[in-house]
């Protein structure tokens, strides 16, 4: 099946040409790009967060596959959903969802469920198309929601996603797809977010969950980020960066009620 983009015209521009040049004033021009295994990337409306995506994606080598985790925030379908066949469509480009790797990870993990629904409305996964678009028309993707899970779940799913990867014979990286903060003032929304990126760059799982928890962080896509976090160590990862924090208030003016972003690489 193809999926058709769900928050074009909203989120960024549903004209191709418009998409190109919109991404393209986020690009970082002439950096270095570098393997990664993981990445944390921001999905507000590219006016807002899209100079924090540009800067993760333009530093990094691009893989065959990205796994792309986002939360789920219209509550349809399942706990944990993948979309394990068909395209996505967006206006400057289609991805194929890598059919074996899908299924393998939906055969590894019992908490992983086949379920298009929660994709159709879903924008945390789409809003990260248009850079990886925007750099290559080749990739293919494997599209995974997660509405709820424990973290001895998140531990299980991130691990079984590394063992998918690991057999895959060919390079895929992880997306997790996240804002930080939500609608509270800049000076709170820095220093709860500041707690959670420290445990992202201590590539500590276990104490990113526990902190969103009991600091009560509005971060959206904590559980994407935590299975990520799993994964990535399973892989061998052994460091993390931050490449860019912002809040909304920077761009709109109102640092009353502002939306947190952070783009991170992990190596």
């Amino acid at each position: 099946m193809k999926r058709k983009p769900a928050v074009a015209g909203q989120f960024y521009y549903s004209s191709s040409q418009k998409l190109i040049d919109q991404v393209e004033q986020y690009i970082v021009k002439g950096i270095k790009k570098q393997r990664a295994i993981g990445v944390v990337s921001p999905h507000a409306g590219l006016i807002y967060s899209g100079h924090v995506a540009g800067a993760v994606f333009s530093e990094i080598e691009f893989p065959e596959t990205f796994v792309l985790l986002g939360p789920n925030h219209t509550g349809i379908g399942s706990r944990v959903s993948i979309m394990d066949e068909g395209e996505w469509e967006i206006p400057t480009g289609s991805f194929t969802i890598d059919k074996v790797l899908a299924y393998n990870i939906l055969r590894n993990s019992p908490f992983v469920t086949r379920d298009n629904s929660a994709h159709m409305f879903e924008h945390s996964l789409e809003v990260q198309l248009p850079f990886i678009a925007y750099f290559s028309d080749k990739v293919k993707i494997v599209p995974i929601t997660i509405l709820m899970a424990t973290v001895e779940e998140c531990k299980n799913i991130g691990e079984e996603i590394a063992n998918a990867i690991q057999s895959a014979g060919y390079p895929v990286m992880l997306v997790a797809s996240s804002d930080m903060s939500h609608y509270v003032p800049e000076n709170v929304a820095r220093k709860k977010d500041e707690k959670a990126i420290k445990k992202i760059l201590s590539l500590d799982p276990e104490g990113l969950y526990n902190t969103v928890l009991v600091e009560r962080i509005s971060m959206c896509g904590y559980l994407p980020v935590t299975v990520m976090l799993y994964a990535a160590k399973a892989l061998g990862a052994e460091s993390a960066k931050l490449v860019r924090y912002a809040t909304s208030g920077e761009v709109s003016g109102d640092y009353e009620q502002v939306v947190g972003y952070a783009g991170i690489i992990i190596r």
